[in-house]
Formats: C-alpha cells, structure tokens, sequence
C-alpha cells in the first residue's frame, strides 16, 4: 500500500498493517483533538479547570501551573507567557512539547514567581493555573506519556464498514507488538517539512544554508501570504525587504529578519536571536529522520521489531528488554551487527560523523544521542461506535482514546487506522 509523498520524505515509507483505514478528517476544530499530559508520579494535566484550593501546598523555588492552550505552538506559548510575566523564557521549564493544533494540557515550572503573578495572565485561548510549589522544575524525564482524546470526522464509510476496518488495523497492530515509533508529522513541520533540513544544514555548518531553509523556502500547503514573502526572499535575499514584506504571524521568522537586515552575513547570530529550545529542535528533527530512515532500513530488509538480533541495542521497559535503535548524537554508539550496517550506511549516505552532532558555535544545542523504542505500545484503547459527523451530512465520525508512552505520536497510529491519501487535508 502506497503512502503519501510526504511521509516517504521523513522517513516513512510503509504502513504497519495491511487493512484499509477508514480515511476521514482529523483536527476540524482544536477541540477534537484532545492531548492531556501524564507525569510518572501519576499527576495528569487536564483541559478542565482544576478545583478551586485556598493555599497551595508544597514549599521550593518553583511554582508549578497548569497550562492548558488552544490553537498554540508551545514554544511561543510559554514566550508570550514570559513576556507578560516580565521575565527570561528560560525561567518556565516544560516536561515536553504539545501540538498546536490541538486543545493541550500540560505541566509547567516557573521559577521565582507567585500565584497572584499567575493569575495576571490573560491572553487569548491560553489558561494558566497555579497547582503547588515545589524544589524541582518540570523537566523531560519527569514525562510519562499523553492520553489523546481524538475524533475522526468527514468518513464516507457505513457504519459497518468503518466498524470492520478499525476491528482490522486493531487486529494487525495486536499481532505485530505494537506500532513502529516513528517520529511524528509534528516534528518535522507538516504544512512546511523543512525542520530536519535545518538541522542537517546546521550540523554540517552550512549556516547560510540553514537560514534560508528555514526563512525562504515556501510550501505550497501554506498562506499564501507567507509562500509569496518567502518566495520573494529566496530571489532577492534582501532581508531588509523581507522584514518588512513577511507577515506578522511568522514570529520566529521575523525575529532572525530584524538582526540579518542590520548584519546580513551574520547567519550564526540571527540563529541566537531565536529561544535556545527552537534552535534545539531543528537538530532534533534531523536526530528524528534519522531515527526514521534506521527504522524503515530495518523494515526493508524484513529483519522483525519484536525479536532481539546479535548486535541489536534494547532498553529496559516494564522489567522487559526491547529492541531500541540510536537516535544519533556524539555520544550514542550505533547498533553492531546488520542492523549497525543499516545504520552505517545511511550514514555515509547523509555524510555526517556522530561527532558532527557536537556543535562548538553553539554548544547548547549539541546533540548527545540516546536510545528509542522501534516499537510503540498503545495502551487503554477504546473507540467508539460510529455516528452522524453533525457538521459534515451524510458522513459518519468515530471517536479514539488511547494513551501513549513518553516522545510517542498519535499521528503514527491515526495513519494505521486511516490511510490518508493527503495529510493536509487529512488534517495531519
């Protein structure tokens, strides 16, 4: 079965099952896809407000609040946050990163700041909530995983049918262990994939490069608006027009603009004028191509997910060994055996070195590596019988619930389930 262009040019190449998906239509509006973020001390963000309490409880440095966000990238979130707090974004620590378009609740820390400073927050489909302090900051590893409330609208099934192929894909994932974790949609950028490109540019100190990818090469799946800016800059590189010319919403764009238009060589600086964490991302997206690339290599060359190979890295999961690949870094050895010659190859192929990933222009976003999963385990799932989609006559929707582990993508188990023929309209 074919999969979309755009999935082959991340790294995803096959699907997992073999059974029709139901198509269909995610993220009409935010509120259909629901992510609430879990912490391994069991705390669990909701998108509801939490109960009122006279004090808070607990005693430390940092406050931690409950930020739920609708329509929000997160980054910008907690920058908008900062700027109405009066104070650097590097004071509000996130255990992890939520998608946009979405209604999201996550944990968050800030520190030095009081409940009263909190409640002064008030901006537009952003709510911020005061929970507790504590001695600790909220950080990735305090991250358990999300539970995904998802509804899937606009198919064109019967009821019977869409009930046949869930039952189907259901089946499939059962018999294989679980769903290839490939790294999601989300981390490349789906209306504009160009985040691990980026990355790679930056990587092998290609910083022209990398701001250009990044500032002026457009997509047609985007606003026109901002296609026709970055279409213009690609042909004039005239960055003191194109601050001028690029549109308001393209924030992080425009904040790179302003310093090339006063220094146009200095693409290392114009980087430094965007959050730490966004530069960070960039060579993570690249880390996560890789990853898929590694994971479709393996798949390719028929070699299974489930059973352990001589040479094979694992992780422990649950007191269970399982098989893991690298996510490249200057620190991460590849795997040895076939799968390490997969892993090599594709190396040679990208032309990089995993000391490439240690960036001495910019050390905070060097890049140590680790271990993922190839295998993801889709845990407390639960759908719905098919009914009326109420704002799409004569199609049906289906409601998904499902939690999923730390750095995993509900998008890589809607596609099973769906089979797109284009993510964007698809609503990936």
């Amino acid at each position: 079965m074919n999969v979309p262009r755009l999935e082959r040019e991340l790294g995803i190449e096959v699907y997992a099952t073999k059974a029709s998906g139901i198509g269909g239509r995610i993220r009409k509006f935010p509120e259909d896809f629901v992510v609430e973020e879990i912490l391994l001390d069991g705390s669990k963000a909701t998108v509801h407000e939490p109960k009122y309490v006279s004090s808070l409880t607990g005693r430390g440095r940092y406050l931690i609040c409950l930020l739920v966000k609708r329509n929000w990238d997160t980054i910008l979130a907690t920058r908008a946050i900062a700027k109405q707090l009066n104070m650097s974004q590097e004071r509000i620590q996130i255990a992890g990163i939520k998608d946009a378009n979405a209604l999201t609740a996550q944990h968050i820390s800030i520190s030095r700041t009081t409940p009263e400073q909190i409640s002064s927050v008030k901006m537009k489909d952003i709510r911020l909530y005061p929970l507790r302090f504590s001695n600790d900051k909220i950080h990735s590893k305090m991250l358990l995983g999300n539970h995904f409330h998802i509804i899937i609208r606009e198919i064109a099934h019967s009821s019977a049918e869409i009930e046949e192929r869930i039952g189907n894909v259901q089946n499939e994932l059962e018999d294989a262990g679980g769903v290839p974790n490939f790294f999601g949609y989300q981390r490349f950028g789906t209306k504009r994939a160009i985040t691990h490109q980026v990355g790679k540019h930056i990587l092998k100190g290609e910083w022209e490069k990398a701001a250009l990818t990044f500032l002026a090469k457009p997509s047609r799946f985007e606003h026109p608006e901002s296609r026709r800016a970055r279409e213009r800059l690609w042909k004039t590189r005239d960055f003191a027009e194109a601050f001028h010319n690029f549109p308001f919403q393209l924030r992080q764009e425009r904040m790179m603009l302003s310093h090339l238009s006063k220094h146009p060589r200095d693409f290392v600086g114009a980087f430094r004028r965007l959050p730490a964490k966004l530069c960070q991302l960039f060579v993570q997206a690249y880390q996560s191509y890789l990853f898929n690339k590694f994971l479709i290599g393996r798949i390719k060359h028929g070699i299974s997910l489930k059973e352990i190979q001589n040479g094979d890295c694992t992780v422990k999961v649950s007191d269970q060994s399982c098989l893991a690949l690298p996510i490249v870094g200057f620190k991460q050895p590849l795997s040895l055996g076939v799968q390490g010659e997969i892993e090599r190859e594709i190396l040679k192929e990208e032309n990089l070195t995993l000391e490439d990933f240690r960036i001495s222009i910019m050390p905070k976003i060097s890049a140590a590596g680790g271990l993922r999963t190839a295998l993801m385990s889709v845990k407390d799932f639960f759908w719905t019988k098919p009914s009326a989609d109420s704002v799409n006559r004569f199609k049906r929707k289906v409601e998904f619930d499902f939690m999923l582990g730390r750095g995993s993508y509900a998008t890589v188990v809607l596609r099973e389930f769906m089979k797109p023929r284009n993510l964007v309209s698809a609503g990936f």
